[in-house]
């Protein structure tokens, strides 16, 4: 509790000087009976209510009033989130290829999550969706600050869920822009995350997505998950349970993708590598703002106020009835 006129406070000990003073001063004298000296007096309980009870309740009802004058309130303070963030897309492949084992313990889908979700952790105000592509571009998760579902929407991407083959680039590009476009975030970006080549798909070449990203400002990170050289990759025949698949990554146009908007190119070769990237790209990206803090005040007066007339009221009627004195 804090008080919005505390120097109002300052009448609580001047009441209570005021008081004593008058009370050993004989100031206020109560009308009495003048009785024989032989006789006992009994004090009732009407005598005791009838001694202490008009002058200190009185005083009660002053210090209850300077108590309600200084404006007694509940604070409360909570952060407002800032008002401009950064607005992110992730793009992750699930073609059939990720599934090569070559980020040992992982293999490269497995990888590319945990990467993602460790860099998803160490976000904070800032609006993050995902998209998965295989031979076409499915939205996963809608911008959203619940990170909580999209961590489970991440945990839940599996090899080839989109039901098509190859690897559709340049529609994932352009739907994340889509997705983008409109937000007035004060930067938007996409991290695209691929072990390939864009070789089927709507938009064929992903730089005329890129260029389409740049005209809406936003930034694209590519990354390519891919060791140099072949990889094996499972095929669930018991009789021959892995193949080899050739490098495929194609490094020439996804460091143009990322260089035409701004953005940067990294290749990663083991999940090491890859949790690096991840963390200098949170580092780039970082949002600096200041923290606003909400204050909330709730006036608090009613709880001193309401008292000091209810025990006003009671004095006055006492007074009138059962500590009634005949002069």
């Amino acid at each position: 509790m804090t008080f919005r006129h505390p120097y109002i406070l300052t009448l609580i000990p001047v009441i209570l000087l005021l008081a004593a003073a008058a009370r050993s001063m004989g100031s206020r004298r109560l009308a009495a009976l003048k009785l024989p000296a032989s006789l006992p007096i009994r004090e009732t309980g009407r005598t005791l209510l009838f001694r202490y009870l008009p002058f200190w309740g009185r005083v009660i009802v002053l210090l209850l009033l300077a108590l309600a004058l200084a404006r007694p309130q509940k604070v409360e303070r909570s952060e407002l989130p800032p008002a401009e963030g950064v607005d992110i897309m992730l793009c992750l492949d699930t073609s059939y290829s990720m599934a090569a084992e070559d980020f040992t313990p992982y293999n490269r889908l497995d990888a590319a999550k945990a990467a993602a979700a460790d860099f998803i952790h160490r976000r904070a105000n800032d609006r993050i969706g995902m998209l998965i592509f295989g031979g076409v571009a499915v939205l996963s998760c809608p911008l959203t600050l619940d990170y909580q579902s999209l961590l489970e929407l991440l945990n839940s991407a599996s090899i080839n869920m989109t039901r098509a083959d190859g690897t559709a680039i340049g529609d994932a590009l352009i739907t994340a822009v889509n997705h983008l476009k409109n937000s007035k975030a004060k930067s938007k970006l996409i991290i695209l995350l691929t072990d390939g080549r864009s070789n089927v798909g709507t938009i064929t070449d992903p730089v005329m997505a890129a260029k389409t990203a740049l005209a809406y400002g936003i930034k694209i990170y590519a990354i390519g998950t891919a060791t140099k050289g072949p990889a094996r990759i499972p095929t669930g025949n018991p009789i021959q349970p892995y193949a080899a698949i050739n490098d495929d990554l194609d490094e020439a146009t996804l460091m143009e993708v990322a260089a035409t908007t701004g953005g940067e190119f990294y290749r990663a070769g083991n999940f090491l590598e890859l949790r690096k990237i991840y963390e200098k790209i949170d580092a780039l990206e970082k949002t600096r703002f200041e923290v606003k803090t909400l204050v909330d005040y709730t006036d608090l007066y009613l709880l001193f106020l309401i008292p000091a007339l209810v025990l006003a009221s009671l004095i006055f009627i006492l007074e009138k009835t059962y500590l009634r004195t005949i002069p």
